[in-house]
């Protein structure tokens, strides 16, 4: 599969084509000016371990000349791959590029297209917390971009044609031709939510959103159109076990199994992509495909870029079921040996501790290697089980998730039963989530891992956590997401901080209010668990803004004690003006400044344009989660987009009077051609 993608010329041609159109070389007509540009960019991929710590040659060679299988034997068959002359200069030139071993890092390489523009300083305006001012919201769009805008609304605004608004596409689709109904969707739904069709064609999109102080967070935003039939067809034979599933066993917990009812995990989602099983040759598809969200976003952002991923789409979902199954009893034996509730950490429980609650079976050779294997410090028990091991691809499921029995002694499984073909399905998941986390770290871009669906959230975020512990070392490269319409996540995510502290990793999160609140509730209440989520709006508010203040509050500890406050970094994504203005006072109020690169915001391309931009402008770290992908193959990700904006009439009543207010003042002011050009640098 390396070898594979180290063929595939299409991420050269997208490193080329960002970068010659940034430094501004001869590309157009001097091949001596593409490749000195070429022997820039290859130089500056080869960063010294004191800046990024993990960019290595090998990435770098991949990267630039990735159209060919260029070995150290100079392959005849390799170099009949370069069919274009320029890429073949290009070619030759890495390897004289190589013998110098240039070591110019990250930084020189952002600073050299930061300075694009002779001698100009980065433009910063002044924030308007009121978010109130239609010229900083909308100087980076084209008064047609504006009128598209108000238009995409006021059709956003029809519940009819919201509630139909598939059936319509694709009647339009059938009616129209797909070359006219292509024509129609970029002049409309699909010019205002979705950045392209491809990493290519995503650039100048990219390059606009960095001109006007804004980053992006890639997604590739594909997704199979199929039938309920099929989703749930799909979901229960790829979520139970061959050796059946266990559900009714003594101690098994009925939320981590799936149910036909709620199969299709679609049902009441309106903003999140879904994922489903089909075969392991799907999910090495799928991480081919966040590896070139990764590259793309690398060669157009210089180490500020991020990539969404979700679990779900690498491996079979029945292991996310029984490992989150495990995970959750494990806290049930726990409470039921110490007492007390909530994760293992949370006891501080020491191995002596539990020495004595083994004290009629201490000498069991099993309980000693049970001890023996237990993961604590000076600060108490912090697992049970060696989790680290499961990042390392070898780990057997069936045979680490064992406790003793404190009356007899006996090992007690705590994960059903799982086949030898499973165990090899765990592994290749955890391969692929490795690699691509490994790329990421080359690349100096950041990876999100998205949150899901409570019944697959514990094992991801225990993964996702021991990522971070392998891969966040000197920064954070690794984040995970936390929804706080959770009742939990208050907890969650500061056993999640203490962990971080204690077994000293960088400590990277998303807050989002979450995806799954309608069918999370209908399924607790139809399988007979304790609802998780929130009660209300309001409480969900309180959860976020509480959730937020303790970051925060942990960053300024870091500060005042002169450590490296980076160890924690906290995305704000949410729509609310609410929550980024409680987050932008607070930040002010303990003394936590944009240049600390500790906060960051977020929001959706085509949504909340208001917020994000003069966010940007005004020198926070503001991104966009930008959507990509052929117009026919997006319409699942499209409609999501019109249904979400039906439920945010509010929102996009603010966004609709400030887009008027601005297309009027244009108007009046003879701008009707205005041309967006910005001169401010991202943090």
């Amino acid at each position: 599969m390396a070898q594979l993608r180290s063929l595939n010329p299409s991420r050269t041609t997208i490193q080329l084509a960002y970068y010659c159109r940034n430094v501004g070389s001869v590309c157009s007509g001097s091949r001596n000016g593409l490749l000195g540009s070429v022997t820039e960019f290859y130089s500056s991929n080869n960063t010294n371990k004191n800046n990024h710590g993990k960019f290595s040659q090998k990435r770098s060679l991949h990267t630039i000349c990735a159209g060919a299988n260029v070995n150290s034997n100079g392959s005849k068959n390799a170099v009949q791959r370069w069919q274009n002359p320029i890429l073949s200069d290009v070619r030759c030139l890495h390897s004289a590029a190589q013998d110098k071993q240039a070591q110019v890092s990250v930084a020189d390489r952002t600073q050299h297209v930061q300075s694009k523009e002779e001698g100009v300083k980065p433009q910063r305006d002044p924030l308007d917390v009121s978010f109130n001012d239609p010229i900083a919201a909308f100087k980076s769009k084209t008064t047609w971009e504006l009128a598209r805008a108000y238009l995409v609304y006021m059709i956003c605004s029809s519940e009819k044609i919201v509630e139909h608004n598939m059936t319509l596409m694709k009647w339009t689709n059938k009616m129209l031709g797909k070359k006219i109904f292509t024509a129609l969707m970029k002049a409309t739904f699909y010019g205002h939510f979705v950045a392209g069709e491809d990493q290519i064609k995503i650039i100048p999109t990219l390059e606009r959103l960095r001109s006007f102080g804004v980053k992006p967070i890639l997604d590739y935003s594909v997704e199979e159109d199929i039938s309920q039939e099929e989703a749930e067809k799909r979901e229960v034979e790829s979520s139970v076990s061959s050796a059946g599933d266990n559900e009714k066993d003594a101690g098994a917990l009925p939320q981590y199994h799936v149910d036909k009812s709620f199969a299709d995990r679609r049902y009441k989602v309106s903003s999140a992509r879904t994922y489903f099983y089909l075969n392991e040759a799907t999910c090495e598809r799928n991480m081919e495909i966040f590896i070139k969200c990764l590259e793309a976003v690398s060669g157009a952002t210089f180490g500020t870029g991020i990539t969404a991923i979700k679990l779900t789409a690498l491996g079979r979902p029945q292991l996310l079921l029984q490992l989150s199954e495990v995970i959750m009893r494990t806290r049930k034996y726990m409470e039921a040996l110490v007492g007390g509730q909530g994760n293992v950490l949370t006891h501080h429980k020491t191995i002596k501790d539990l020495e004595k609650y083994y004290a009629s079976v201490g000498d069991n050779k099993d309980v000693q290697q049970f001890l023996k294997n237990v993961t604590s410090d000076k600060e108490g028990i912090l697992h049970l089980f060696p989790w680290s091991g499961i990042v390392d691809e070898d780990s057997q499921l069936s045979d680490t998730f064992r406790v003793p029995d404190p009356l007899t002694g006996q090992m007690r499984r705590l994960i059903s039963q799982i086949s030898p073909k499973e165990e090899e399905m765990f592994r290749n998941m955890i391969r692929r989530l490795n690699t691509i986390v490994k790329t990421a770290a080359e690349l100096d871009v950041r990876i999100m891992v998205d949150a899901e669906q409570t019944y697959f959230q514990p094992a991801i975020t225990r993964i996702t956590l021991e990522m971070m512990r392998k891969y966040n070392k000197d920064k954070a490269i690794v984040f995970n997401t936390y929804q706080c319409y959770l009742r939990e996540t208050f907890r969650e995510v500061v056993t999640d901080l203490e962990q971080a502290s204690r077994q000293n990793f960088y400590f990277g999160a998303k807050l989002v209010r979450g995806a799954y609140m309608e069918q999370e509730r209908a399924r607790a209440q139809a399988l007979g668990y304790a609802d998780p989520v929130n009660p209300s709006y309001e409480a969900t508010t309180e959860m976020y803004h509480k959730t937020l203040a303790e970051c925060l509050r942990r960053i300024k500890v870091l500060k005042d004690c002169g450590q490296d406050a980076r160890k924690i970094g906290i995305m704000v994504a949410s729509h609310n003006e609410d929550t980024v203005r409680f987050a932008i006072e607070n930040m002010k109020s303990i003394g936590i400044s944009p240049e600390d690169k500790v906060i960051c915001f977020g929001q959706l391309l085509g949504m909340c344009d208001y917020i994000t931009f003069p966010l940007g402008q005004a020198g926070y770290s503001a991104y966009k989660y930008i959507p990509y992908g052929p117009v026919e193959e997006v319409l699942p990700y499209l409609s999501r987009r019109a249904q979400e904006n039906k439920g945010v009439l509010k929102k996009i009543k603010k966004e609709k009077r400030l887009l008027l207010s601005e297309i009027r003042r244009r108007l009046f002011r003879g701008q009707l051609f205005y041309t967006p050009k910005g001169n401010y640098v991202p943090i």
